[in-house]
């Protein structure tokens, strides 16, 4: 069973900068796709960025332009560089992972809170 570990979140003031990292473990088959998704207080999870095993990556319009997603492949790996930020950042962010071949898995992380304010 793939199992994720998260890191990184946080309180920034707006206009700075977080880097969450998101680990995978478990599989000897890497994932398909990597991303980051977020849910904020009374709203629905959505999207922030994927990137694939060919390194195409996919972003929310929201965040284009300020984060960057990346991934480590012997690390199995993920990343969010998350720069300019904003209040409505704010939000519980989760990391998820999918293989779409056999043997297929979809996972996702517990959660790390990332907190814009001054």
């Amino acid at each position: 069973q793939v199992q994720l570990v998260e890191s990184g979140g946080g309180l920034v003031q707006p206009g700075g900068s977080l880097r969450l990292s998101c680990s995978a473990s478990g599989s000897t088959f890497s994932p398909t796709s990597m991303g980051w998704y977020r849910q904020a207080p009374g709203e629905q999870r959505e999207l922030v960025a994927t990137i694939t095993s060919s390194f195409f990556a996919n972003y929310a319009d929201s965040v284009k332009g300020r984060f960057t997603i990346s991934r480590d492949m012997n690390k199995n790996t993920v990343y969010l560089q998350m720069n300019s930020l904003k209040p409505e950042d704010t939000a519980v962010y989760q990391c998820r992972v999918t293989r779409a071949t056999i043997p297929q898995y979809d996972a996702w992380g517990q959660g790390t809170q990332v907190t814009v304010s001054s």
